[in-house]
């Protein structure tokens, strides 16, 4: 365990977000290395396993509700030096890890298909998502058990070996990858269904390096068999917490659908730029992100100890290196977003609309990140409805004028650019007033404070 309720706050908050930021970085290039060689197989393979992939964002729902609820409860039990409950909240976290793979495994194999179908610009962009998704499919089930000792790893203060296991797996995926997808050394190329098989392995081989380090290394939190039987009571806190965060999820998936809909008249190399610039987006966000994701165990370990003013300051201080951070992508999208789209494909077309998406919704970064910030602090705080509430409204504002936007004469994709952009705009002040209000909820106001007076003297002297 690393105790967060001590020392100086942005020290903490950059020795936590470091090791994130590079785990993600490297989660993320696991999607990145399948769209570089699936970019070799032309436009109806990137937009098939870009459509095939927002089935991800469910799953990230799913993982979230776990993840979340099992970060906050063992942070909290951490800042009360409450072992027992950490220790039973990880266990229990295991149990629905598997039951919700289970879930995504049925969900998936029945319901699949028809989501890419109606996605889907063409027939041949809807087969390769669904040869993708079906090979893709098992790695998303595990992700559960990956993303629930991560989190529990993270609510302790401990983020390096999860950091470690993701750099390994991405590097097997990335060995994988032209080997199954392009054939190399096998000369049996597997197209799209090597890019899903390639990732399964990694995360499988990823699944079992944590499970080793639980079960020879961990001492703050360790697998008891004792604990597995499912506990519906301890369900019920984690998914108290964790339910509104993976909405929130659920929410993106819906919005990312709407787009394709919305813009599968363009064709498939429209479809292609955006999925490929949505990825490209979500990479050079993990900086901000991994800031939010050290916020939370960090405030949360001190609201569990009663440090209020730790809490406090945690948020300001989160909130100031996102800002910057943000600042910094914003102006490097403005300048050459072309240059993000090269290593993947040389198509004029793709990358004109890639580049075009990035380019306009760099506008939003900076809200973005205090969406992210304020995300982090309400899941610290053990109450992550205010979220939800304001990722419901972002989407209400969005989907309603998207689609009216739609069907009018004209429409074109910078209209629906522009739409974003706002919208998080409006996200980012009503997330920042929500937490305001639970700040003073669950804290109570800030002590004022008192500037000590010098004594005057008396006329005597």
């Amino acid at each position: 365990m690393s105790d967060l309720t001590q020392g100086s706050i942005p020290r903490h908050l950059v020795r936590l977000a470091a090791p994130l930021a590079a785990g993600m970085v490297f989660q993320t290039l696991y999607y990145l290395v399948d769209l570089y060689f699936v970019a070799r197989l032309g436009d109806a393979a990137i937009a098939g396993v870009a459509t095939a992939g927002n089935v991800q964002f469910i799953v990230m729902a799913l993982t979230q509700v776990l993840g979340v609820g099992t970060m906050a409860l063992i942070a909290h039990a951490m800042g009360r030096r409450d072992h027992a409950d950490a220790n039973l909240i990880f266990n229990q976290g295991l149990v629905l890890a598997g039951l919700a793979a289970l879930l995504t495994l049925v969900g998936g194999l029945g319901f699949g298909g028809r989501y890419v179908a109606s996605l889907g610009a063409d027939p041949a962009t809807v087969a390769a998502g669904k040869t993708y998704l079906y090979w893709f499919l098992p790695g998303l089930a595990l992700q559960f058990a990956m993303v629930t000792m991560g989190s529990a790893l993270r609510g302790t203060g401990i983020v390096k070996p999860t950091m470690i296991v993701q750099v390994a797996t991405v590097l097997i995926n990335a060995a994988l990858a032209p080997v199954l997808i392009a054939g190399w050394l096998t000369g049996k190329p597997l197209g799209v269904a090597g890019a899903g098989l390639a990732t399964t392995l990694a995360i499988l081989i990823g699944v079992v390096l944590m499970w080793l380090y639980f079960e020879r290394l961990e001492k703050a939190v360790a697998v008891d068999r004792r604990l597995l039987r499912p506990d519906p009571r301890v369900w019920g806190r984690i998914l108290r917490i964790g339910l509104p965060t993976g909405g929130e999820f659920a929410l993106m998936f819906v919005h990312i659908g709407v787009v394709y809909w919305i813009i599968r008249d363009f064709g498939a190399a429209a479809q292609a730029g955006y999925g490929l610039g949505s990825r490209i987006m979500q990479a050079i966000f993990l900086p901000a992100m991994a800031i939010a994701f050290a916020t939370a165990p960090l405030a949360g370990q001190n609201f569990g100890a009663g440090r209020y003013d730790r809490v406090r300051e945690t948020f300001r201080a989160a909130s100031i290196l996102g800002t910057a951070i943000m600042v910094v992508i914003t102006i490097a999208c403005r300048w050459r977003p072309e240059l993000f789209f090269t290593p993947f494909t040389r198509e004029a077309e793709v990358v004109a609309v890639g580049a075009g998406f990035l380019s306009f919704v760099a506008w939003n970064f900076v809200a973005s990140g205090l969406v992210f910030t304020c995300s982090g602090m309400f899941q610290a705080l053990g109450n992550t409805v205010p979220s939800l509430i304001s990722s419901s409204g972002r989407m209400i504002l969005f989907v309603i004028p998207a689609v009216w936007l739609s069907g009018r004469p004209g429409f074109a994709l910078t209209d629906l650019w522009m739409v974003s952009v706002v919208t998080v705009a409006i996200q980012a002040a009503f997330s920042l007033w929500l937490l305001r209000l639970e700040l003073r909820r669950r804290l109570g106001s800030p002590a004022p404070v008192v500037v000590p007076v010098p004594p005057t003297l008396s006329p005597e002297g």
